[in-house]
């Protein structure tokens, strides 16, 4: 079992910016990708962005390019979301998991859930 805790989550005007985190404990094997996704109110989860155990390599929705920053530590098996020049249409819960296989931007694939921190951006 993996357990998952998400924080940083807020309220922020737009154009700001918010560092959500991740830690990770129990059964850390099963973290190969971290991944994170959202949901807005009434809408699908969506995937978010995604990083290697090693994080060599990351991955991003078109939507967020160039604007939000995936990271991580192993040594404190701990991932990071770095969020940029925040908009309204950010605003979400925003969800860590844990893939022990390969990428993938589907939550399907994900075994191990945060439960989830809030982001609300205001205009």
């Amino acid at each position: 079992q993996v357990q998952l805790v998400e924080s940083g989550g807020g309220l922020v005007q737009a154009g700001g910016s918010l560092r959500l985190s991740c830690a990770a404990s129990g059964r850390t094997s099963s973290t190969n990708v971290m991944g994170w996704f959202r949901q807005a109110p009434g809408k699908e989860r969506e995937f978010v962005a995604a990083i290697s155990r090693s994080g060599g390599n990351t991955y991003y929705d078109d939507s967020v390019k160039g604007q939000f920053t995936i990271s991580r530590d192993n040594a404190k098996n701990t991932v990071y979301l770095q969020m940029n020049n925040l908009k309204p249409e950010d605003t979400a819960i925003y969800y860590c998991a844990a893939n022990p296989g390969l990428f993938s931007n589907l939550p399907s694939r994900y075994n191990y859930w945060g439960q989830g921190t809030q982001v609300t951006v205001s205009s």
